[in-house]
């Protein structure tokens, strides 16, 4: 019996042993390493075998927590055993190198509070390839990168360089989306985005491995003054998918997101200044390979007839960042300011085509009249030496009209000599002016019925007629809103366009007025808002006017112009031409409105 009951106790004390055991709580943590470069990413778990409450991490102060907490359960039962484990999960960036220590975590289960023990990791200076399954940003920054190809860097002054923006990722890695967070802004420089027709994905090398890459950017850009400029990064917000360790239920590899932000890095162009050896005196600017001609479009004409004498560069340089020399002709020429007009497109190498100033030429008298050789200059980027080319003398033969009895030497064919004949004096030649003179006393008239009396008495009554007719007009005037918004729009142009000259010089109070000055200047002749501003209906309507097509489309490209200016750099010279062109071509489409 005795045997029986000591059985008996030690089967009981087994069975509480065993259920004491089974019923301990553990929470602990646990780290993927415990030693890692600094640019590669610390897992850390919060493990515990029985739900709680109340989760509270350590404050990671040496740490980025860039995912987690992420939470996962498990929940078994083996040979008639049931298993209980709730981890949470933390993916970790350390900020520093060294020995970094993770303080406790702690939790409530059972309405007890229960501890982690603290953990020590050692962070190393980077790692050359990281080898974690959760550095998914560290896998993403070493397959992505961005690139700015510069052609140049460096160039001479106004020598045009291009800039390509590259974006290279690796085979495995892919990209789902992407947004430009900062935009270089081309500080003293003249710049011109080439479009992109779609992006093409090519094969290539980044530094000797196997790339894909896509081009997103062309810019051509040509400095605007010398010495060390900077170039500004581009920097993209980029959705990257990385390949990670963990597979689907069909062995696929599970891809991860993340967002990366890639710069192209800050650029330095060295630009060097045009030699001042041999610099021409008339040299404007020209940098690059011009042809130069002076073209008239007659040289027999009648007087009052005109005749068209164009300024033309051609080439391949910095077409529109300089001035074109102008014209000396004899004053029995009269000579109106010159249309400019440009031609050019712009590529990877730069701008290439045509720019002239067109002047109207209008003779008055009979004659032959000179317009003299214009020399052009420009520095050669190829021999790195000035160049200068002339046109010639072109002379205009006035067959029909007035002799110019004038002397001097600017008609050629009317030049005669005078006789001169000694002018002789004469002792009476003042004898005309009388020394003595009669005063007569002249009686005052009476000013009662004097003709000013009685128009003083009329005047006033004559008056009100005339002042009804003018208020009926007023209130007429008035009562038209529509006609009066075109006074005012028209108005408005005027004191804008006025705005803009006085603005010569400060860029963005100069192409504000300038816009001003053109939308109100079509608010007044076309009848329409502002809102209904867009280039096909400005054509459209222009068109139904019978304005010259050239006319329309100088318009236009000016009205893009404003806009685009107030982005770029821009010298006083191409302000000036901005203005005359503007004035001019508003003054173009005036008559043919006004003819039509």
């Amino acid at each position: 019996m005795h045997t029986y009951s000591l059985k008996k106790i030690s089967f009981l004390l087994v069975l509480l042993v065993s259920s004491v055991v089974s019923a301990q709580v553990t929470f602990e943590a646990k780290v993927s390493k415990e030693k890692l470069g600094i640019n590669e990413r610390l897992r850390i778990d919060f493990v515990m075998n029985k739900d709680g409450d109340n989760f509270n991490p350590p404050d990671f102060a040496n740490f980025n927590v860039v995912g987690g907490p992420n939470t996962s359960v498990s929940n078994s039962w083996l040979n008639g055993k049931h298993s209980y484990t709730k981890t949470y999960s933390y993916f970790l960036s350390p900020k520093k190198k060294g020995t970094i220590n993770i303080n406790e975590a702690s939790i409530e289960i059972d309405k007890k509070i229960y501890k982690t023990e603290p953990l020590t990791v050692q962070i190393t200076k980077a790692v050359k390839r990281p080898n974690d399954p959760y550095n998914v940003e560290g896998v993403a920054s070493e397959n992505i990168h961005l690139v700015a190809e510069v052609s140049k860097t460096n160039p001479y002054l106004n020598e045009a360089i291009t800039v390509v923006y590259k974006l290279y990722v690796s085979a495995t890695t892919g990209v789902s989306n992407w947004r430009e967070v900062e935009n270089p802004r081309y500080n003293d420089f003249w710049s011109q985005k080439i479009e992109t027709k779609g992006l093409r994905i090519q094969n290539g090398k980044y530094k000797g491995e196997d790339y894909r890459y896509v081009v997103l950017r062309k810019t051509v850009l040509y400095p605007q003054k010398s010495g060390k400029l900077e170039i500004e990064p581009l920097t993209l917000d980029i959705t990257v998918e990385v390949p990670t360790n963990r597979r689907d239920i069909f062995g696929g590899r599970h891809m991860a997101q993340v967002n990366r932000t890639v710069s192209a890095g800050s650029r330095t162009i060295n630009v060097k200044p045009l030699p001042e050896n041999g610099k021409p005196e008339d040299f404007t600017g020209a940098v690059g390979d011009f042809e130069f001609n002076v073209i008239t479009s007659k040289t027999q004409l009648n007087a009052s007839e005109s005749l068209q004498a164009k300024v033309e560069v051609t080439g391949k340089g910095n077409l529109n960042l300089f001035e074109l020399p102008g014209i000396t002709v004899p004053s029995s020429l009269e000579v109106y300011e010159p249309e400019r007009n440009e031609s050019i497109r712009t590529n990877l190498s730069g701008m290439q085509g045509a720019v002239s100033d067109t002047y109207t030429i209008v003779p008055q008298f009979k004659g032959k009249y000179p317009i003299p050789s214009i020399s052009f200059s420009y520095f050669d980027l190829e021999t790195e030496t000035y160049k200068r080319v002339s046109s010639g003398e072109i002379v205009i033969d006035v067959i029909e009209g007035p002799i110019n009895n004038s002397s001097g030497d600017d008609n050629i064919a009317s030049t005669t000599n005078l006789d001169k004949a000694e002018v002789v004096t004469n002792s009476d030649q003042f004898a005309f002016i009388k020394t003595n003179t009669e005063f007569i006393p002249k009686q005052p008239e009476r000013f009662f019925k004097s003709t000013l009396f009685w128009s003083s008495i009329l005047l006033p009554f004559l008056a009100i007629p005339l002042a009804l007719f003018y208020r009926k007009k007023k209130d007429e005037r008035d009562a038209d809103v529509f006609g009066n918004k075109i006074r005012k729009a028209d108005k408005l142009a005027r004191r804008y366009l006025g705005e803009a000259k006085k603005s010569l010089g400060n860029k963005e109070a100069f192409y504000i007025a300038l816009e001003r000055a053109l939308h109100n200047y079509l608010k007044a002749k076309l009848h329409i808002e502002t809102s209904d501003f867009s280039k096909e209906k400005i054509e459209e309507i222009l068109l139904q006017k019978q304005v010259n097509e050239s006319a329309i489309a100088k318009f236009i490209s000016i009205l893009e112009h404003c806009e685009l200016a107030r982005y770029t750099p821009i010298t006083n010279v191409e302000m000036r031409q901005d203005y005359d062109s503007a004035a001019s071509t508003i003054s173009t489409i005036d008559k043919e409105i006004r003819h039509a």
